[in-house]
């Protein structure tokens, strides 16, 4: 049998190299002159940034940790988490709630005193469940921790106000913080959240990306880049495959490019499905890197919540995450900027935007304009899913409709599913799975 894959990004190769592994003719077809989409690394000058945004390997799911530290073997560098919040000029431990002894008084007490109160209102059923997502911060986290961080920083990221968004995702990604965990923060006994990332592993060679072609080493000879479907039909039992020039036909067609870009090269797609498709809502970033004389501070990564400080909704230190990320005495910065597609942001220049940057991250003294050797600026059109309130309805259609034509959608943007790359690995070995479970039922 022959796979087409559409999309040779992260969900695209793990599951062509699955499939070959079990003896399957496998295409994976990309659109970009190179494979890897968000995962993608550049060195330039002696400085290694990711495209995509930054990115770790770190899991609670074991067995894709594991497939991911394989894939870099001996080429891994394990790193202790210290990541922070800037907030009113300080530096406050993550999350949020495991920091608040770092919070100025006043502040540590409308936390911890709204925090024990919302929960006790909880506890005795006097505040009704949320229904959207703000109203889910306040009812698990309480006016001082939502007002303080969470909201701010939530409609920074996201570009969309919280009580438009869904809730339906929290649950599993957004930990509900113990009270005793809240109670100890508040009072400076240390506690740690999100224990999964306390070490994280990153490659120290190559950027993120080394992961990407460890991943596609076997089957590299079948990935064809500069391949955009512009078209996808069946024939019979085939599925013909066209970017206007060359067709590519198959028995099997799994689409893992953004749906947005998989529905206009289908045929026949009802009208409910085009203002479904049209009506998913998703953030585009803006990536700038800047490498500098001298050291970053000991820092993974630290999280901007303030709109007065600028666009930018986290910094980030490659340096830090491996050594050959930056040359001898210097250091390496990237600093995230989500935007939705059209908007102001989308249509600054790069140096307006380097420009913006600086001015960041000199407010927050993290460097001087005179440091500066190296910057760049790269754009991804599809960063984040936005769970709007209509996420769910619109979702379904898609999916429903894809289902029935036979065309499987997987990984972030098929599935238009919040995945961390952790998440797409899962998704291409459940698909394997489930092909698995179908061809040999129990």
């Amino acid at each position: 049998m022959t796979t087409a894959i559409l999309g040779g990004g992260l969900t695209g190769l793990t599951l062509a190299r699955l499939l070959d592994e079990r003896g399957d003719d496998v295409v994976v077809l990309e659109a970009e002159p190179g494979y890897g989409g968000l995962c993608r690394s550049k060195s330039d000058k002696g400085f290694t940034f990711d495209t995509g945004g930054s990115h770790i390997i770190f899991s609670r799911d074991e067995e894709v940790l594991c497939f991911m530290r394989r894939m870099i073997e001996g080429n891994e560098q394990r790193n202790n988490r210290n990541t922070k919040i800037f907030y009113k000029g300080q530096h406050v431990k993550y999350p949020f709630e495991n920091g608040l002894s770092d919070l100025p008084f006043a502040d540590r007490f409308f936390c911890t005193y709204e925090f024990i109160k919302t929960h006790i209102a909880v506890e005795k059923g006097d505040l009704p469940p949320p229904r959207n997502f703000r109203e889910w911060i306040y009812y698990t986290f309480g006016k001082g921790i939502a007002e303080c961080y969470m909201v701010p920083y939530n409609e920074k990221i996201w570009k969309y106000p919280t009580d438009k968004m869904s809730l339906h995702w929290v649950d599993g990604r957004i930990p509900r913080p113990p009270v005793e965990d809240v109670i100890k923060s508040a009072v400076g006994i240390p506690t740690e959240g999100y224990i999964h990332q306390a070490v994280f592993s990153y490659p120290l060679h190559g950027g993120i990306e080394s992961l990407i072609r460890a991943i596609a080493a076997p089957i590299t000879d079948r990935i064809r880049t500069g391949f955009c479907v512009r078209s996808i039909r069946k024939s019979g039992d085939c599925w013909l495959i066209s970017d206007g020039t060359h067709t590519v036909t198959a028995d099997r067609c799994i689409a893992t490019i953004p749906v947005q870009h998989l529905i206009p090269c289908l045929k026949d797609v009802p009208l409910l499905v085009q203002h479904a498709c049209n009506a998913l809502v998703y953030n585009s970033l803006v990536c700038v890197t800047i490498g500098i004389s001298g050291h970053v501070p000991a820092i993974s990564w630290l999280y901007i919540p303030d709109l007065l400080l600028g666009r930018t909704n986290r910094v980030s230190f490659p340096s830090n995450y491996s050594p050959h990320n930056a040359p001898g005495a210097c250091g390496s910065i990237l600093a995230e900027i989500t935007h939705q597609p059209g908007d102001e942001v989308s249509r600054m220049s790069d140096a307006d935007l380097i420009a913006q940057v600086t001015a960041t991250l000199e407010t927050m003294d993290l460097i001087t304009k005179d440091q500066i050797v190296f910057t760049h600026v790269e754009r991804q059109p599809f960063a984040y899913v936005v769970y709007d309130l209509d996420y769910q309805k619109n979702i379904g259609i898609i999916q429903e409709f894809c289902t029935s034509i036979g065309v499987p959608l997987v990984g972030r943007f098929a599935q238009f599913e919040y995945l961390n790359m952790d998440g797409c690995i899962r998704s291409a070995m459940d698909f394997i799975a489930k092909i698995l479970e179908d061809k040999n039922p129990s």
